[in-house]
């Protein structure tokens, strides 16, 4: 039958596995899978796992073909078997195949082209470097490779976690899509909390030496961080429950208590369908990169409500709603939420969503909807002056889809050539105009001299020198007879050097000082 199992390819890279990895491979089985990169690049291949029970290759083993040469057949012991393949194409077969066994695991390898040489596969471990700071390359297809993971963005990671796992745990990068980490090694701690995020599980962890961090470029925090957050945002929903107790007492789980931050109830609809949702307006458009959610807590002991999964919709002002998308589909995403009423779970946006608008459409609940939330992200400004982040690039222009124009606009740096050439400019006026004052300031005290001599008696000349005042005889030594340029230059070779002309002509004589 097929043989192959776990299998994530995007155009430039991928994770292949065969069936039940890392469990036992069928027997009589076989799995062929043709796997390419775009057109000019070089495929690049890392074996992350082999483990096939066989001596001789004869009915189990595992082969790369490419345009021009076979690599293999791998197998048991026979023959060494490379970290790293470089194949000469931009495409190869893999053939796998298993005749009657006892045991072996199978294989798993992971591809890039070569743009990414510093790929990885998805079982490395942050304990396998040494180096405190690094970047590497992950594949697409990690997420769902079995290997525990330790740890959360805000405190670290322990360092036997899977690095490529636990970048998308974090929102790094995009289980889809693969992509580049930048990961600075730190001291451990004692403890470290585990919490579900963009589908992966993470466990708690004990006292570790070292622990990993993912360089991030600061558009993840709370949004209700921000000073008057509350105060400037404004919720509402399609319905809410209102409860009456045996008591008499009446609740409203309306939907200002929906945020997180907000101690007691949580917001609950007063229907049960998937036609509710909850509705924020964040008063500007704002850069959102995250969503936390969680039930209607530990505190309500009589009620179990959580939200199970859940759709995301988006528009700004005077536009129509938007449906949030996969990155590879034009469907609607649909994102796990919360498995117990209590528990906090994180997903990410990747591409983040711009607007200032946005609905929670929940798709599945436990016996009735209920939530409480709080959204990550930044300023759009911020953004801008920030570091592009991997996870935020565009794959290619099959996934322009996901974002709008004005989207991508805002995401693009600003310029900082006007700036710089002010700085420059500045930094050549000023001391000239400084030079300039003081010389016209020791030409007033001088001609001050010369005249409180004359006053005493002591003439410096005849009637006609004094009659050409003192400006001249201080001219005499600096006469100029052509001007005095200046040439500025830019670090943009492509704009003409400009001359800033300072002295256009002789100077004038004046029998007065120039005030």
């Amino acid at each position: 039958g097929d043989g192959c199992g776990h299998m994530v390819m995007y155009q430039d890279s991928g994770t292949l596995a065969s069936k039940n990895y890392p469990g036992t491979y069928p027997n009589y089985t076989l799995c062929e899978k043709k796997i390419q990169v775009p057109l000019g690049k070089r495929l690049i291949l890392k074996i992350g796992d082999l483990d096939i029970e066989s001596q001789k290759c004869e009915s189990s083993y595992l082969t790369i073909q490419s345009s021009s040469t076979l690599h293999g057949p791998y197998c048991g012991n026979v023959m060494p078997i490379p970290k790293e393949i470089i194949l000469d194409s931009n495409e190869a077969t893999i053939h796998f195949e298993s005749g009657s066994h006892v045991s072996g695991r199978g294989f798993l390898l992971s591809y890039a082209s070569s743009d990414h040489p510093d790929l990885i596969t998805c079982l490395e471990r942050a304990n396998h470097y040494t180096k405190a700071e690094y970047s590497r390359y992950c594949p697409a297809g990690c997420r769902d490779i079995a290997g525990d993971i330790s740890g959360n963005i805000g405190e670290g990671y322990r360092d036997t976690s899977l690095l490529c796992k636990s970048a998308i745990h974090a929102g790094v990068i995009a289980d889809e899509l693969g992509g580049q980490i930048s990961v600075t090694q730190q001291k451990g701690i004692s403890r470290y909390e585990g919490v579900v995020a963009n589908g992966v599980p993470s466990h708690d962890g004990s006292l570790s030496d070292k622990r990993f961090i993912f360089t991030s470029n600061g558009c993840n925090k709370s949004l209700s961080l921000e000073e008057g957050f509350l105060s400037k945002t404004q919720v509402t929903a399609s319905s809410y429950w209102e409860e009456t107790n045996e008591f008499g007492q009446l609740f409203q789980w309306s939907p200002n208590k929906a945020w997180l931050q907000v101690p007691g109830l949580a917001w609950a609809s007063n229907h049960s369908s998937n036609r509710e949702w909850l509705e924020i307006d964040l008063g500007e458009k704002k850069r959102i990169t995250g969503i936390k959610t969680t039930g209607s807590g530990s505190m309500t002991l009589n009620f179990n409500f959580y939200v199970k999964t859940f759709t995301m919709n988006y528009k700004n002002n005077n536009s129509k709603w938007r449906t949030y998308k996969g990155i590879l589909s034009n469907e609607e995403k649909v994102f796990q939420g919360n498995s117990n009423a209590g528990d906090i779970v994180r997903n990410n946006f990747i591409p983040p969503i711009v607007a200032r608008y946005v609905r929670i459409i929940p798709q599945t609940w436990n016996q009735r909807i209920a939530l409480k939330l709080e959204l990550m992200g930044c300023q759009i400004m911020q953004a801008n002056s920030s570091f592009t982040h991997s996870m935020w690039q565009k794959p290619s222009q099959s996934t322009e889809t996901s974002l709008g124009k004005e989207d991508r606009t805002a995401t693009e740096p600003v310029p900082l050539e006007e700036t710089n050439l002010g700085l420059k400019l500045t930094a050549i006026i000023v001391p000239i105009l400084i030079v300039l004052c003081l010389f016209l300031f020791s030409g007033i005290c001088i001609c001050a001299a010369l005249r409180k001599r004359e006053a005493k008696g002591l003439s410096y000349g005849l009637s006609s020198a004094q009659k050409s005042g003192c400006w001249k005889q201080i001219k005499q030594p600096f006469t100029r007879h052509q001007s005095t340029e200046f040439t500025i230059s830019y670090n943009n070779e492509k704009e003409t050097p400009q001359k800033l002309d300072l002295v256009t002509s002789d100077m004038a004589d004046y029998q007065q000082p120039l005030m």
